[in-house]
């Protein structure tokens, strides 16, 4: 079968590799049939995602159509439309036994630590399947993944109908974090450098929006929250200096969730934290998500269609790479086919 790999930063090929073959009693392979670039596909693509290593084959946002089960899979069959949570843990280390599998102290994700779903076959244990109900479209199966994202950080923050939300950045995960508070009936701030992506976050839903290359951040949201500060702030900007911003920004007894991977440190005014009673959540990757995440994509109130931008078949990968990093601004997900 044909699928990317990622020789080494800034080599990317077509390949052919085995196809994967049933050896556990729960494997389950699938025909994969779309999958989403991600942000981390594009680090391990430009050697910046300190976390993969190479030789690899990327991909962790895929989905497609059951081809095979293993003896002990159930619930499950031939022909199945679904999304695969890529996402591997142990199973028995401490957050695991708590019910975080998604920060397992062993923790592997597929197209990042191992080989992932940006081939024609991929093979992936039963327990990280998840199954769509409705004849959903292909084109959009591989988009459950960054929809859990979103659903994932709404969780952490336990987001409301309650609740002004700042979401700092408007791309591909302040947009999912931004439909999913919507669709809980939250009111919605987005801020970003870039005005065609605030103008697609307005169309999405979004209640206002703040290009912080212009404008004053502080005094906007102040206008937002009737002079409180933000009851919560959700940092996809992943600076350093938007982490201390939020802490500042954020109303007494706010919450703030943090996505960053860097390890470059943050320069906070512990005063702040202390005195308002702050809650700084991390939140990463997702925990139990995808059902949810199926549910609402099926039942209309969450919009995958709206994260996918552009479309390209998978051996157009470098030309989709190119688009993404030279124009940022027109593209929030694109989503390669392997029809």
């Amino acid at each position: 079968m044909k699928a990317i790999i990622v020789t080494k930063p800034f080599n990317i090929q077509i390949s052919d590799v085995p196809d994967p073959m049933i050896q556990q009693p729960d494997d389950v392979i699938i025909r994969v049939t779309s999958g989403g670039i991600c942000g981390s596909d594009i680090g391990i693509w430009n050697g910046t995602n300190s976390l993969a290593t190479y030789p690899r084959l990327i991909g962790h946002e895929f989905g497609g159509i059951v081809e095979e089960t293993g003896p002990a899979v159930t619930g499950i069959k031939p022909g199945d439309k679904v999304a695969v949570d890529p996402v591997i843990s142990c199973g028995h280390c401490y957050a695991c036994r708590i019910g975080r599998h998604n920060v397992c102290s062993s923790l592997e994700v597929m197209g990042v630590h191992r080989d992932g779903g940006f081939a024609e076959y991929v093979k992936a244990p039963a327990q990280n399947i998840h199954k769509f109900h409705t004849d959903f479209s292909e084109s959009l199966l591989g988009l459950a993944e960054p929809f859990t994202i979103g659903m994932q950080v709404n969780n952490r923050a336990q987001i409301s109908a309650a609740d002004n939300v700042l979401v700092m950045g408007a791309g591909p995960i302040g947009i999912t974090v931004m439909e999913v508070a919507k669709s809980r009936g939250a009111r919605v701030m987005m801020t970003d450098l870039v005005p065609e992506r605030l103008e697609k976050a307005r169309s999405f839903g979004a209640d206002e929006t703040v290009l912080v290359s212009e404008e004053n951040l502080e005094a906007r949201v102040g206008l937002f929250t009737g002079g409180e500060g933000a009851p919560v702030i959700v940092d996809t900007v992943c600076q350093p200096f938007s982490f201390a911003q939020a802490v500042h920004l954020a109303c007494p007894a706010g919450r703030i969730v943090v996505l960053s991977l860097k390890d470059t440190p943050a320069e906070l005014i512990q005063a702040e934290v202390t005195k308002k009673e702050l809650s700084i959540l991390g939140s990463r990757l997702n925990c139990n998500c995808f059902d949810e995440v199926i549910d609402s994509f099926e039942n209309g109130s969450l919009h995958p269609e709206h994260l996918m931008t552009h479309t390209r078949h998978f051996t157009e990968i470098e030309a989709a790479l190119d688009e993404i990093c030279n124009h940022p601004q027109n593209v929030l997900k694109t989503v390669l086919h392997f029809s």
